[in-house]
Parts: structure tokens; sequence; C-alpha cells
């Protein structure tokens, strides 16, 4: 089967003004624009970024269709979703542009791949953070040519998106953060540092010590520096703090949609909020802050009339392990179609990465950033070892959401999810809790393979 490179190549030019739609589109579906783009400013601009247009334009014809099919195809979706479509259909539109005037500015982009990348520090500069393109099997033949064939599929994605120069946020990066949440991105990072401007590691712990947290603190204060003599700002109390509030917002909003979640029927399907916590990496932070909460509002409102985008009683599943980004939908949508809800995902691109706040309370920067490593330390992804509260946060997460089952979800060759995943099914199946452990990477072709065993999974729950 050809690679989506392949594919994309041979799709024809089609001037995409945007993901999905064009602007008359837009407005007739409802969408409130604010900022009008022609299509030559958005060449012009990816131009100068240096992408490759045709591979561009391709992808983000095949992207726009299997988005329409996925998305604007569910049934009684809440009108607060119009939003996260519209960015979506402008992903590598407007909100480019937005980071383009940013930088014209003197603002610094910052791209990274990982939720143990300080949103704070970035914003405590005035800079501009933004998640990098990982979530496809796109060009893996090019990637190939530098990495192993046998490598994770996020970090193929990474390098596939880069040199196939189809990624406008890679590009449009001052400084590419990267951190060493497993060997392979380790390697790879040494792979990728002569491809990009500016490569900047974050070294991480691996185990939760306290030699561990003082390595954490260390490499934090050791990033701000690099934020504030790349940017030439002087990071403050009043800086921080405000950095702090921002981020802390954000996380507050997808929290507070969490919470509704746990209504039977669900007021939101799990792909849904799914996409709200990838748009979260992309986004304006105050912009989505307020978006995220308007949708709240109206699925309190649904949860009031007993409304929901499922019927009451459809199994409700629990989805844990590697991260999805954009546009790595599949598993969840074959879980939706196949008569199940998903209620919560325990995921970096879900609770695991905005589950805590950051404390604000101090008065110097020191104490600032003690508080922000306290936050991230509490992260427990599955690099670390030994790692017993991330099974204790699945067990939370299970019963607070009114969960039946957890869909245990690794991407092959992900070896820290992968190896942790025999444990985690084993401690969840001792605590009666049904588990069902899935493997796969980025390509459609286990799709169906996918459906048979989450149905046979879906009609184990239900016999119980």
């Amino acid at each position: 089967m050809a690679s989506l490179y392949d594919r994309v190549r041979n799709v024809p030019a089609v001037a995409t003004r945007s993901l999905l739609w064009n602007p008359a589109q837009k407005v007739a579906a409802g969408f409130f624009i604010t900022q009008e783009v022609s299509m030559s400013d958005y060449k012009q601009m990816w131009l100068d970024l240096g992408l490759d247009l045709t591979a561009h334009d391709g992808l983000l014809s095949l992207l726009g269709q299997a988005y329409q099919d996925i998305f604007l195809s569910q049934k009684n979706r809440p009108e607060g979703m119009k939003y996260f479509d519209f960015v979506m259909s402008e992903v590598h539109g407007l909100r480019v542009k937005e980071l383009m005037d940013a930088k014209a500015e003197g603002r610094k982009v910052v791209g990274s791949y990982c939720v143990f990348v300080p949103e704070e520090l970035i914003l405590a500069v005035n800079g501009v953070s933004v998640g990098l393109c990982a979530g496809a099997e796109f060009n893996f033949d090019g990637a190939e040519e530098v990495l192993p064939r046998n490598l994770c599929p996020l970090i193929k994605s990474a390098f596939g998106f880069k040199r196939g120069l189809v990624c406008p946020y890679v590009e449009a990066s001052d400084i590419i953060v990267g951190e060493n949440t497993c060997d392979g991105k380790k390697k790879a990072y040494e792979v990728l540092s002569p491809m990009v401007k500016d490569l900047y590691i974050i070294d991480l712990p691996q185990m939760k010590s306290d030699t561990g947290r003082i390595l954490l603190r260390e490499e934090y204060r050791k990033f701000m520096t690099k934020l504030e003599d790349s940017s030439g700002k002087k990071i403050t109390v009043e800086t921080l703090k405000k950095g702090i509030e921002i981020t802390n917002a954000k996380r507050r909003a997808v929290k507070r949609l969490a919470d509704l979640r746990k209504a039977d029927p669900a007021p939101i399907s799990g792909i849904d909020a799914l996409l709200v916590n990838q748009v979260f990496f992309y986004d304006d932070p105050l912009r989505f802050t307020g978006s995220v909460n308007a949708l709240c509002d109206e699925l309190e409102e649904r949860v009031k009339k007993g409304e929901g985008v499922f019927p009451k009683g459809t199994t409700r599943m629990l989805i844990s392990g590697c991260p999805m980004a954009v546009p790595n939908w599949k598993v969840p949508f074959v879980i939706e179609t196949s008569g199940a809800v998903i209620v919560g995902e325990e995921s970096c691109v879900g609770e695991r990465g905005t589950q805590w706040l950051t404390e604000d309370k101090g008065n110097t920067v020191d104490e600032l950033i003690n508080n922000i490593t306290d936050r991230y330390f509490k992260i427990d992804c599955a690099v670390f070892t030994p790692n017993p509260s991330r099974v204790d946060h699945v067990k939370e997460m299970y019963n607070k959401y009114n969960a039946q089952g957890v869909i245990h979800y690794s991407l092959q060759s992900c070896h820290p999810y992968v190896v942790e995943s025999g444990p985690v099914e084993v401690a969840l199946e001792t605590a009666s809790i049904p588990t069902l452990r899935l493997e796969t990477d980025y390509s459609q072709e286990d799709a169906g393979q996918l459906k048979t065993r989450i149905e046979a999974f879906r009609e184990r729950i239900q016999a119980r």
C-alpha cells in the first residue's frame, strides 16, 4: 500500500485555502471569521517557510477529507465544537500567520513534542508555545533514510514531516525543544539537530527520587536561561506568575470539560474531547481557554437536560497509554464506531498532561521554579521506573468517570509503554477492571482487526 507521502504527492495541487473549507463554506457553517487572508498570502507564507507546496496541498486535502469523515459525520455534536473545527480548518493557515506576526513583533516561537516542556517559562518571556507535527504516517521512507525502520511511529512521523517539508510549525519555530523521555527520542534528536535552526534538549530524570527532582529543577533553570538569552527578556516574578496564571487557566478549562464527561449519557464524544485536548497544544492560550469554557457552558445545559451524543447506557471506555498527536484519530474512531463511548484519556494528550496545576505562591523566581518543578515531577510518564502512580491514576479515572473498561493503547516500538502495558493490565484485571491491550501504528491497515477486538471486548463487558 502506498505511504501517505506517496499519496499526497499524487494528489493534484488544489490551491487549498484551508484544511476543510473555503471562506464561503465557513460562513455558511456558522464560523465567525475575524481575519481574512488571501490564498496567495498563505502560499507566499508557506514558500517563505520553505514548505513543499505540492506535498503540503496534497496532505491538507487528504486530512481534510479524513476530518470530515471522522468528526463532521457525528450526530448531535455540541455547537461549541464549531470553534475547534475552525481552528483545525486553519491549523496551517491563520494560526501559522499568527505565529509569523508574533515573530515579526520580536516574540520567539518555541516548538516542542512533549508535556515536560513548561509553557509557563515560554510565556514568561512573551514567547509562543506550539506543539509540533508527529501524528501521521507521512514520508516514513524519508524518515527511514536516517532512522531505523523499527523505531516508534511518533519519532518517525516527526522526521517524516520535517524531511518532507510540510509542517509549518517546525519551520516557524525559533527554538525546538526536545526531551529525553525515551532512548529512541534521545538518539533521534542527535540526528535532528543539524536539520533545524536551534534544537535545545531538556534532560529528564528516570526515577522519582530526591536526586531526580534536583535534576529536573536544574534543567528547568537552564531552560529559563536559554529562553532569556534567546528572547533578550529577563524572567521576573511578575512575568512568571503571569505565565503560570495563563497556563493554569487552560488546564482548569480542560479539567472542567473532563468532569462533565462523568455524565451518562455522555454530553460529548471522546473523539471531540480528544480534539480539544489536541488543540490545547496549538491554539492561542487565552482564546483556547475562553472557547473551552464556552463549550462547557453548553455541555452543562446538556447534562441538566439529560442529553448526550450516545444513548444512555452506552458502554463507557477509558483509553490509556501513548499520546495521540494530530491527526492520530484511528483508535478513538474505531472505539466510538463499535458501540462504545470514550469518557477519559489517561494520556499526555489528556489528563497526564493537564491534571495538575502549578502553584503560583512565591516571592522569588527560584520559589516559582521550584513550584514548576513540583508540578511537572508529578507527571507519571512510562519513562519513570518504578511508576506505580500511573496505575493508581488509571484506577482513579476509571472510578471517577464511571468507566466499564480500559483500553491500553501502545504505539509499536514505543518500548516504555509497550513494556509497561503488561504490568498495568495485570494490576487492573486484579482490581476487577476489564482491560484490553492494543499495539498499533499510524497506518489504517489494521483498522478492521482493531474493530473486531474492540467489539469483542465490549461484548465481554456487557456480559458481566
